[in-house]
């Protein structure tokens, strides 16, 4: 397996998700994605993996408030402000290849270790 775990540093699922790869000595990389945000192609990958924009946009978010995403019209709109204020994902994302998950998911992470 090869985790990779976008999450942000107050954010209690993320932790949660690490502490599961922790006590399973499953190794995994923690990318800060308010920091850091997330490339094209690793969000492309994560956009096909958990079924659309839709799933990726915390709504609860500051940044989704600021940025006045519940007004823009055209998805590439909301698709380019996302990526440009990486804040507005909901977390955490766990990626393992071409599958991933939103939010604190054991049973898919555990499915992935046994297959």
């Amino acid at each position: 397996m090869n985790i990779q775990i976008f999450g942000k540093n107050k954010c209690f699922d993320t932790k949660k998700a690490e502490r599961y790869f922790k006590e399973r000595k499953i190794k995994y990389q923690l990318i800060d994605v308010s920091k850091y945000g997330m490339s094209k192609g690793e969000y492309a990958s994560v956009k096909a993996a958990v079924g659309g924009m839709d799933a990726l946009v915390d709504e609860k978010s500051n940044e989704y408030e600021s940025q006045f995403i519940a007004h823009l019209a055209r998805q590439d709109d909301v698709e380019e402000r996302l990526l440009e204020n990486p804040g507005m994902f909901k977390t955490p994302i766990v990626r393992n290849g071409k599958k991933a998950t939103i939010g604190y998911q054991p049973d898919i992470w555990t499915s992935w270790a046994n297959a």
